[in-house]
């Protein structure tokens, strides 16, 4: 993945010869309004060599859902296809997190060591909140083989030891283990395992086709994720190794892998969780609590001047996509690089679910996803008007 500038620009140089894609003429299908911008759309598929997506456009009184597929790969998208969105999930995380301090089961600015097995104890965890966790400012940086230890079952004590810090609330470090660890926290509140846990106070309340335990998943439902630089023909992946272990039983020292990125969803189910969101979290929140979700708690910095980071929400600002802001999240790992999204003044949603895509970046805003977005906003929902 093109981390730095000067990665990233390498990645953008190499990927029209030594990239898949879905070829001159991608297989298309819409249903609902129909695209006015048809040919846009297919640029933007054969611009970032997507491999088999799903993607629905969402304006007041009308919707349309985009499948595009691929043969070489073979990456079919259908409207009930499973796609693991990677960091989307910490929408939904958020939610679930949130409802728990809606019901008084957490606190959002109290310690969350009180709310953590005592063998969590770490100084790692001293004056972090949950808040902290939701918004990226716990000081908690990933150690770069967070992965691999996932897999080996390590503990949260034993990451926490290697994973360096700083002092909470000071300073935006994007950290899928702080996120990991709100996991921890509700299997330990709610003492079920996060699979459960999750389908019991977001998924299910919400009518959602999701899922946080991908094991037992019906693999022909599950979309594969090709990395198209470097691309590696045959080895597709549709469920991770840590996917492959059952969540049978709550183990809030060691489930620290699945709330930062894990989740399996249908396309419409994703539009249902952002409409919750847009509403500011009604049915599962009240206003005010939904509302603090929204505020923006911390800035990407020079990097990415335009973004900014809520309660489990990435906040765009940025004029050249839109005039009002844009909230929602995207998701790269293993390949894929999906994004979804809402434009705050207008309720006009964009959301995108992909099988294999470029991973450039614009700053940390993924390329395809801006591209999409300025697509979107500036060129095909303005013709719906008209």
């Amino acid at each position: 993945m093109p981390t730095t500038p000067l990665k990233n620009a390498l990645y953008r140089a190499a990927l029209p010869f030594l990239s898949p894609g879905p070829g001159r003429h991608p297989s298309l299908i819409v249903s609902g309004s129909p695209l006015v911008d048809k040919r846009g759309y297919l640029n933007l598929l054969r611009r970032h060599h997507v491999l088999g997506a799903a993607a629905i456009l969402s304006a007041p009184g009308r919707r349309t859902l985009l499948l595009s597929s691929t043969d070489q790969p073979r990456h079919i998208a259908r409207e009930d296809t499973l796609f693991r969105v990677a960091s989307i999930t910490k929408m939904a995380t958020a939610l679930a997190a949130l409802r728990c301090v809606e019901e008084k089961r957490l606190g959002l600015d109290e310690p969350v060591q009180s709310c953590l097995p005592p063998a969590c104890a770490s100084p790692a965890l001293e004056g972090v909140t949950l808040r902290h966790l939701l918004s990226h400012t716990s000081g908690l940086q990933d150690p770069p083989d967070l992965e691999a230890r996932l897999i080996r079952a390590e503990s949260v004590p034993e990451v926490l030891q290697v994973a360096a810090n700083g002092s909470p609330g000071q300073s935006f470090r994007y950290s899928n283990l702080g996120f990991g660890l709100i996991g921890c926290i509700l299997e330990s509140v709610l003492q079920k395992n996060i699979s459960a846990a999750m389908k019991e106070i977001v998924f299910d309340p919400l009518s959602l086709e999701a899922y946080m335990d991908p094991s037992s998943l019906d693999r022909d439902r599950i979309m594969p994720i090709s990395r198209i630089l470097p691309y590696r023909p045959g080895q597709d992946l549709q469920v991770t190794p840590l996917g492959e272990r059952p969540l049978s039983e709550p183990d809030p020292l060691r489930h620290f892998g699945h709330t930062a990125g894990s989740m399996y969803i249908t396309a419409p189910s994703l539009e249902k969780l952002l409409r919750c969101l847009m509403r500011d979290g009604a049915p599962l929140l009240s206003p005010s609590l939904g509302k603090e979700m929204k505020k923006v708690q911390a800035s990407y910095g020079s990097l990415s001047p335009t973004l900014s980071y809520g309660l489990g929400l990435l906040l765009i600002q940025d004029p050249g996509l839109s005039s009002s802001r844009i909230l929602g999240h995207q998701g790269f790992a293993y390949g894929c690089a999906n994004g979804a999204f809402w434009e705050e003044e207008t309720g006009r949603m964009v959301i995108f679910l992909n099988g294999g895509c470029s991973e450039a970046r614009s700053g940390r805003l993924g390329l395809c996803n801006r591209d999409l977005l300025y697509w979107a906003f500036r060129k095909e929902m303005p013709s719906w008007s008209k």
